[in-house]
């Protein structure tokens, strides 16, 4: 049974639960020993242009500081997004960051600039054989990964395990995970540019009249659909088994690293940050929880939420929280510690 540290908060001022979220980390720090390297990314979510109710960089400044003041040198950690929004490459993904206020620290993309650089990390699980990681995230051994809670339409919910499986893949392990299939092309609005022969590696690509794919050759690194002047690629959503992927790449994100996870249940809207748009909370703010099993973590934070709200929201996402108990990556049965 994994432990989880939890603090009640629902008020919307961001310079507590900044300081509340130390409060954990100091806790998790404490009950665990843990010593932290001299780098430590913060893996957080910067929030899609548009979207209002992504965790806002003020939470993070206590923690940065408590870093720096105990000779840590921290950054903020994230890859770029495999759709077409203001988080496709690097240099939008910085640009949209800083804009959202995230300032305090240097910004590491670790998929490289189209989201094309990677490690693969060999796991052999039930659908996953190798997870496609950022190239980026290799050379650190410790991380913290702060999360929000939140609904996803396709995984259920988002937190902990999701900043794992998604924020640590590269384009093509968030294509992997979606589909595992070549992204297609919508012959209409090709406009026979060329830039996505020249940008491929792998030659999968040729111009007869619009763009062609060859799934033979085609690795399903997702780089064509970031270059696209006219969002003529895409990929197609469509892959089967997506919440037990999900679990997987979250194993094979977290294998051999070192991480304290802390999760914000604030803003709940039914969507997830990547969604550019304004939405209102579904479900009332209940706080903080931190600990080192990201699956306990989870399910402590969807028990929460479906009790809090007296409704079962995000229920699919047990789906994954199953799985990842069932591949080793932690346990959905959990001690939830309460501090003041």
């Amino acid at each position: 049974m994994s432990k989880v540290y939890f603090i009640r908060n629902s008020e919307s001022d961001y310079e507590k639960l900044g300081k509340e979220a130390l409060k954990l980390l100091k806790k998790v720090v404490s009950e665990n020993e843990h010593k932290f390297e001299k780098e430590v990314p913060i893996k957080v979510h910067f929030g899609e242009k548009g979207n209002k109710t992504f965790i806002p960089a003020k939470c993070y400044d206590e923690i940065i500081d408590y870093l720096k003041e105990n000779q840590v040198s921290p950054v903020y950690i994230e890859t770029n997004v495999l759709y077409r929004g203001s988080r496709t490459t690097t240099d939008l993904h910085i640009k949209t960051a800083k804009e959202h206020g995230f300032t305090q620290i240097p910004i590491v993309i670790a998929d490289g600039e189209i989201g094309t650089e990677y490690d693969e990390i060999e796991i052999n699980k039930e659908f996953i054989s190798k997870c496609k990681i950022g190239k980026g995230y290799g050379k650190y051994k410790q991380f913290i990964v702060m999360s929000h809670f939140k609904g996803h339409v396709e995984a259920g919910f988002g937190g902990a395990l999701k900043q794992l499986a998604m924020g640590f893949a590269a384009r093509s392990g968030k294509l992997e995970q979606h589909s595992g299939i070549s992204p297609i092309v919508n012959a209409e609005k090709c406009i026979s540019c060329g830039i996505c022969v020249e940008k491929c590696n792998f030659n999968a690509i040729e111009i007869p009249d619009a763009a062609v794919i060859d799934s033979s050759k085609c690795i399903g690194c997702a780089g064509c659909i970031a270059v696209c002047p006219k969002g003529a690629i895409r990929n197609t959503w469509g892959g089967s088994n997506f919440l037990e992927k999900l679990s997987e790449y979250a194993y094979g994100a977290s294998k051999d690293k070192d991480i304290i996870f802390i999760t914000f249940v604030h803003n709940i809207t039914e969507d997830c940050d990547c969604s550019g748009r304004h939405m209102k909370p579904i479900a009332d703010n209940i706080g903080i929880l931190a600990g080192k099993d990201p699956v306990a973590l989870d399910t402590a934070c969807l028990d929460l939420v479906q009790q809090n709200s007296g409704q079962k929201l995000f229920e699919k996402g047990r789906v994954s929280l199953r799985h990842a108990e069932k591949i080793g990556l932690g346990s959905m049965k959990y001690e939830l510690i309460q501090i003041d």
